[in-house]
């Protein structure tokens, strides 16, 4: 765009962003606010001028714009103005009217800031700029407390609580919007998750009115704990005391069996392993059949810990009831979540590939569901991909789905934005951009300050990045005294539970302190630090973690010149990486490519072998002679080649090298004119001369 190209020179980056997202897409508010951008001197001077050119914007939307409106339709805008969104049916309601599809459509044809919300044309909003000032000027049409309490009684028909009671809270009819919170069910918060609600309404509500009933003890309780408040949830859970004993035995068993699971959640939170296991279990044992929601909560977190135990057996089976359970009562956010679930035990058991396809099948059971509402599960499955896309090497790919995550997970205010936070971090810091790196981990800390998450759910999974980027500076002081204090926390007797968001949290603390000792110069350290990580990870069938244990010992053995056993090494490390984890290569395919490409081309084919030869950087396929003024072999025809020498027809080099035979015989072709010859068996001489077969 012109106008963008005369002023970013001009702007600081940061402000330009920011106007483009306040204009919206509207060009002649954006020309207002750049020239008056453009124009000023320093800071505080382009403050003014910005508020100034506000001015100047709604004085033109209101002459240029509403004003030469018909006057209906201007009723119809200051009377609508007051909703975030709209269709048909809600103007109507609001307004007590029936004209509303006339006015929308005359908006439409006339171009009056509308901003259409779905694909099929059904929900509205106004540009911002334009509803602010609608907004500002509201009178004359009905009263908003009015249009409210009626937004609120058309959303609680069609089913939409959520709305209904922001509806009723911006009536200030508290008494009502209580009413409404109670008529959520706790399946449904536990489904959806989106705890940033609830506690959005909670600063609303009086303290007396949300304890007032064993209801909204209950509802609260469970957003509490969603949200990682645990003193919070455990202090208003303990308030279900004050209405026992129960009018019936089913209600006491009940309410005890809600006290049970919410326990089990907060102790899980703290760390406790014992108090978790024991809690949730007897919840499952006592909680009534309906309560489905909390049951599958109670697997998914006996779940998590299994895998903090290193029981990757019993994660799996609890994962399968929890599916099992999601798929009989036919929710599809509750399956969402069981997918998530059995994603993340397949991942710490290297199963990468197998993840992403249950994350997709998570991501599927979600379709149907209003692309406008958010969905903590949605967020959580988004961040995954894209986490589990970086394992396999695929970073940008990866990197989009984290940011898209990571957005609707902090409008859920769900905790998995720790996850997303971190693991942009990691990936900064790999690509040397540790200040970055260290703004990723600075935000997500401020995140958990202001949620007021306590520090043990996640001050250890941050300051273990926090050590690897130290760690890649050379900063050894710093990441020595910080993983001491996280082994004494977490690999200490008795050691802490490891946090739910990263449940395999003390290998990986031992995983970091291999390279420490290895920086530091003690090789023997880190390679018997190394070996029984490696031994940990067989007998607890978590091939991900041995395999990462192992490509650092390929390492330590390389930079000894113990060429017999790394190659060795390499041969074991292929076969644990069969589930698709290539970033265990990462530093392998950095520091020593050339070694890496030799021992790759002299192994049998498999999938896990040519992904990594497609990951080698090109320096490493050698240089050929020039024939006929030919391009060197690729490494995929080197693949083609070693094949060829060795007797494979086409159709087995098709089969080993996942291929089509119509791609062998490409490769062939392009092979003998490289290299300058016609036949099969003038490439095999021609590459032995140049040393391209070993």
């Amino acid at each position: 765009m012109a106008v963008l190209d005369r002023h970013s020179s001009s702007l600081d980056s940061e402000v330009l962003q920011n106007l483009i997202q306040r204009s919206e897409g509207w060009v002649a508010g954006l020309r207002f606010w750049l020239l008056a951008a453009s124009e000023a001197g320093d800071e505080s001077a382009l403050s003014q001028a910005l508020r100034g050119s506000e001015v100047l914007i709604r004085e033109y939307l209101l002459e240029e714009v509403i004003d030469c409106l018909p006057a209906d339709v201007q009723a119809f805008l200051y009377d609508t103005a007051c909703l975030e969104r709209f269709c048909v049916g809600l103007c109507d309601a609001a307004r007590d009217s029936h004209d509303s599809v006339e006015m929308i459509r005359y908006l439409q044809a006339h171009q009056v800031f509308l901003v259409p919300l779905d694909e099929q044309g059904h929900w509205f909003r106004y540009h911002h700029l334009f509803s602010d000032l609608l907004r500002a000027r509201q009178a004359g049409g009905a009263q908003p407390t009015r249009l409210h309490l009626n937004a609120c009684r058309w959303f609680s028909t069609q089913g939409q609580l959520d709305e209904a009671v922001e509806q009723a809270l911006r009536a200030g009819h508290l008494d009502v919007a209580a009413n409404l919170v109670q008529s959520l069910s706790e399946e449904q918060l536990l489904a959806e998750q989106n705890v940033g609600m609830l506690l959005r309404w909670k600063m609303d509500l009086p303290d007396d009115l949300l304890t007032s009933t064993p209801r909204l003890i209950v509802l609260y309780a469970w957003a509490l704990g969603l949200a990682c408040q645990l003193d919070a949830a455990e202090e208003l859970a303990n308030q279900l005391s004050r209405f026992l004993p129960a009018p019936s035995a089913t209600a006491q068993k009940s309410m005890l069996a809600q006290w049970l699971a919410l326990s089990g959640i907060i102790a899980r939170g703290r760390g406790d392993s014992e108090k978790t296991e024991r809690y949730c279990t007897e919840a499952l044992l006592t909680l009534p059949e309906k309560r489905y929601g909390q049951r599958l909560v109670c697997l998914s977190t006996l779940a998590n810990l299994a895998v903090a135990n290193g029981d990757l057996w019993r994660a799996r089976v609890l994962n399968r009831d929890a599916l099992e359970l999601a798929q009989r009562v036919a929710n599809p956010l509750f399956e969402a979540l069981a997918h998530y679930d059995r994603a993340r035990v397949l991942q710490a058991r290297g199963e990468i590939l197998r993840a992403l396809d249950e994350v997709r099948r998570g991501q599927q059971r979600l379709k149907g569901l209003s692309t406008v509402r958010l969905y903590a599960v949605r967020a959580r499955l988004t961040l995954y991909e894209g986490y589990l896309l970086t394992l396999r090497l695929q970073v940008d790919q990866g990197r989009v789905l984290l940011l898209a995550g990571l957005a609707e997970a902090r409008a859920c205010r769900d905790i998995s934005v720790l996850i997303g936070h971190c693991v942009i971090a990691t990936m900064e810091g790999c690509a040397g951009r540790f200040a970055e790196a260290f703004a990723e981990l600075a935000e997500v800390e401020r995140l958990m300050h202001i949620w007021d998450v306590p520090p043990i759910y996640y001050v250890a999974m941050v300051t273990l990045v926090k050590c690897e980027l130290w760690l890649l500076q050379g900063r050894m002081d710093l990441a020595e005294a910080w993983l001491l204090r996280l082994t004494q926390a977490y690999n200490g007797e008795p050691g802490a539970a490891a946090p739910e968001c990263h449940p395999q949290l003390p290998q990986h603390i031992e995983l970091q302190r291999a390279v420490l000792d290895r920086l530091q110069g003690d090789d023997v350290a880190s390679e018997q630090r190394l070996q029984a990580l490696e031994r940990h990870a067989r007998e607890v069938g978590a091939p991900l973690l041995g395999l990462i244990a192992m490509t650092q010992q390929i390492g330590l053995l390389l930079s000894q010149t113990r060429r017999d056993e790394a190659r060795e090494l390499l041969l074991r490390s292929l076969q644990s990486a069969a589930g698709g984890a290539l970033i265990p290569f990462k530093t392998l395919l950095g520091e020593h490519s050339q070694w890496l490409h030799e021992q790759l081309l002299q192994l049998p084919s498999c999938k896990v072998r040519e992904a990594l030869l497609e990951e080698l950087p090109a320096s490493c396929t050698p240089t050929l002679e020039p024939a006929h003024g030919s391009d060197c072999l690729s490494v995929r025809e080197l693949g083609v080649l070693h094949l060829i020498a060795q007797g494979c027809s086409n159709q087995e080099i098709s089969e080993q090298l996942f291929i089509s035979l119509h791609t062998v015989k490409t490769h062939a072709s392009h092979i003998n004119s490289k290299l300058g010859v016609e036949r099969r068996t003038q490439a095999v001489a021609r590459a032995k001369v140049l040393g391209l077969l070993g």
